[in-house]
């Protein structure tokens, strides 16, 4: 029997606990993606998205290139650094091939995604596709599986009001 664990993102405290989160933007914030070009049908999709939501919640976007999914966490931890930004979305696929390439990629692009925002204390939200197959990197840019680019401007900019609110 399978269990659904996704939920809806609700959390009730019980007892003598305070939530921290929702803190206020800088009126001049803006959030950078930093978006591969590689398997670019699918990166597009992905960009539309993150772009979309940037624009509905009225913070301004810049896009910066990665020629591949493997710069995404230089060029993640370059933008993070410039302190123009209240968040950095990294958007990439990496869909396995007949070598262990893959493995590669995908693990130390999650580790240079994560080190950069660990090495600034500026969000960086993880916005790779990992997948089997293009079917499954369609499902995640767009299909039932929602859109990974917009969850993760999203989840960059959630990020960046809650550490606004936590360091006040």
């Amino acid at each position: 029997m399978s269990r659904e664990t996704q939920g809806d993102g609700r959390l009730t405290l019980h007892g003598e606990a305070t939530a921290i989160s929702g803190g206020v933007l800088p009126h001049d914030a803006r959030v950078a993606i930093v978006c591969s070009r590689y398997h670019s049908n699918v990166m597009q999709v992905l960009l539309d998205g993150a772009i979309a939501v940037a624009n509905e919640q009225g913070v301004p976007c810049d896009v910066i290139y990665a020629e591949g999914a493997f710069e995404l966490g230089l060029l993640s931890l370059e933008t993070a650094k410039t302190g123009h930004y209240v968040g950095v979305a990294a958007l990439g696929c990496v869909i396995r091939g007949e070598t262990s390439h893959y493995d590669f990629v995908c693990s130390e692009t999650a580790r240079g995604i994560l080190s950069a925002g660990l090495g600034t204390g500026i969000p960086v939200a993880f916005g790779l596709i990992t997948c089997e197959t293009a079917e499954q990197a369609f499902e995640r840019a767009g299909g039932e599986a929602g859109n990974k680019g917009a969850e993760a401007v999203s989840t960059a900019l959630e990020t960046a009001r809650t550490l606004a609110a936590v360091r006040r």
